[in-house]
Formats: structure tokens, sequence, C-alpha cells
């Protein structure tokens, strides 16, 4: 039996109306049995959704099979509907009997939308959160934190003078990487990409490279990486074993689809790699 809920705002992209909670503090989430699902609230506005109402309305439902009411997931039809030409009607029009909806899950990242036919119920369409299967297929890719090829812990580097700093691309440490992950009859992809490495120098400053740095060769002289370089102002002489430590953060954005649903989304995940790196000074003897 449906029961009504409480809207509450959110915003979306500056489009999404609002979306409604449960008023109650039941905590949804994904229920654990022989085949994954999450909890969603249905609309309960009096009528099939795109068929009158009085408005964006959304009441908790169990989810088939779950043997729970718990709340996780809501669906909100959005007020007023996006315009004709935007992203949010995922391929269909205004000519077609159906309806964008603003979805939030508590445990995804923001909220999304989905269209659904006039007639379908929300709770009868998307039972499966589509992000937390997209999750478990990021799980699977095993995504590491940057190779990091410099600097090396071998080598010796001299205040002043230009580090440049690069990983050794792979996919499991760069990307892209695709997987996929199914529940009942929803099938996710997402790939999986690093966006930004975020290098933490141990001396104070952070250096964020778009990508996974030049490699340096010998004729590049004395000159600055053009995208991913750091020059250290002062030894690490009172550091332990004279090095910098530090971290080298890679910013993984995870782009998934569920085609079953007419949905998709986004949603970051970072991992880390430590280093080190001996700065010490040019030492200049005076002969005269």
């Amino acid at each position: 039996m449906l029961k009504r809920a409480t809207a509450t705002a959110v915003v979306l992209a500056g489009v999404l109306a609002s979306a409604a909670h449960a008023d109650d503090d039941r905590s949804g989430g994904i229920c654990k049995g022989a085949t994954m699902f999450v909890q969603v609230c249905a609309a309960d506005s009096g009528s099939a959704p795109g068929k009158g109402g009085g408005g964006p309305a959304a009441t908790p439902a169990g989810t088939s099979g779950a043997g729970s009411s718990k709340p996780s997931c809501t669906y909100t039809r959005l007020d007023p509907q996006p315009p004709p030409d935007n992203m949010f009607w995922k391929g269909h029009d205004r000519t077609e009997k159906g309806a964008v909806y603003g979805v939030n899950c508590p445990n995804s990242q923001g909220a999304r939308t989905v269209w659904l036919p006039d007639g379908q119920a929300p709770a009868a369409a998307p039972v499966i959160d589509p992000e937390a299967v997209a999750r478990r297929a990021a799980a699977s890719m095993k995504l590491t934190g940057p190779a990091v090829a410099s600097p090396r812990e071998a080598g010796k580097y001299v205040v002043g003078m230009p580090m440049w700093m690069w990983a050794d691309p792979s996919p499991e440490s760069f990307g892209p990487i695709s997987a996929s992950a199914t529940a009942d009859a929803v099938t996710v992809t997402a790939t999986a990409k690093a966006s930004t490495v975020r290098w933490t120098m141990g001396d104070g400053t952070t250096v964020t490279c778009h990508g996974p740095g030049t490699p340096y060769t010998s004729e590049r002289g004395k000159s600055m990486s053009p995208d991913c370089g750091h020059r250290y102002q002062r030894p690490a002489s009172d550091k332990p074993e004279g090095r910098y430590r530090g971290t080298a953060t890679a910013t993984w954005s995870i782009a998934w689809t569920a085609p079953a649903l007419g949905d998709e989304g986004e949603f970051t995940e970072t991992r880390a790699t430590a280093r080190t790196a001996w700065v010490g000074e040019v030492q200049v003897l005076n002969t005269n």
C-alpha cells in the first residue's frame, strides 16, 4: 500500500522542480537477496503519470521481491517540463505520451532524470538504481592510482631545477576502461577515464595536471614541462632521508548508460599513489 510522502525541493541543473522524500526516518539502499534490488518511491497523485494530478508528488513503495517498504529512490514529475530541445528528454519529444521525471536516490551522487510513458507508474519502471549497478561495474575494473614514472625513487633532484612529473598510462591506471554489470534485466555499462592527477609535492604545494604528463627527454634541457612540472625552492634536508613525501591522486570520471531505462549519468572516484623525491642543493666549490 502506498503511503503519502512530503515533497522537498532539490535542484538538478536548474530544471528539476522537486523530489519527494519519505516522511519517516527509514533509510533506503540495496536490499540483500538473490538479486540486487533498490526500493523505489512511486508517484501517487490519484492518477497515472502524465494524466492530470495536482503537481509533483511521490510516495514510498516496496520493491518487488525485496520484502521491505523502506524507500530508496524518489520519482517526481517535473513541473514545468524541460524545454523541447533539452537533453533530459533522452531522445523523446512532446508528441509522445509521456513525461520527464526527476529521480533522486540517497546513495547516489545528486539527482538525475528519466522519461516515462503515460500510464507507467515509476514503481513499475526502473526498480533498479542504475548508478548502484554502475558502481558495481566500476568496482570490477580494479582501478589503480597513477603509475608514477617521475619523480623516480632513485632519482636525485636539485633545488631550482625543473622537475618533470608524469605517469605511465595504462587502462587500469589511466583508462579508458569499460565494464558492465547486470541487475535483473537491467544492464549498465560504465566507462572510466582519469581526468586529472593531483600531485602533492611535500613542500606545501599542489600541482594539478590534466593528463598523465609529458615524459622528459634530453633535448628538453632545462625547460619546464609543458603540462605537469614543479620547481622546488628549498632542499629536503630537514625531511626524513632528505626526501619530500607526497601523493599522485587520479580523479576518475566514470560515465554510465542504462539503455533499458533510457538513463545515463556520471560519478567520480579517486585513486592515489604514494611517492617520494630526494631534493638537494648544488654545492659549488670556490677554488680561488
